[in-house]
């Protein structure tokens, strides 16, 4: 149950952490790691993995 619970909130969120994506691109345009952490409330580390995962894709 718990399984399908998460994969419905995947397909339905379209976020990773809780950040919208298309915010996080535009923002990567035009501001620094700092601010974006601060902009979303995750960590440094985060915004580094979220650039990583969208460069991968």
């Amino acid at each position: 149950m718990r399984f399908n619970e998460k994969q419905w909130n995947s397909a339905n969120n379209k976020d990773i952490l809780g950040v919208n994506i298309h915010h996080f691109m535009e923002m990567e345009g035009h501001s620094n790691h700092m601010e974006i952490a601060q902009e979303f409330g995750i960590s440094i580390g985060e915004v580094k993995m979220l650039k990583k995962k969208i460069n991968r894709a």
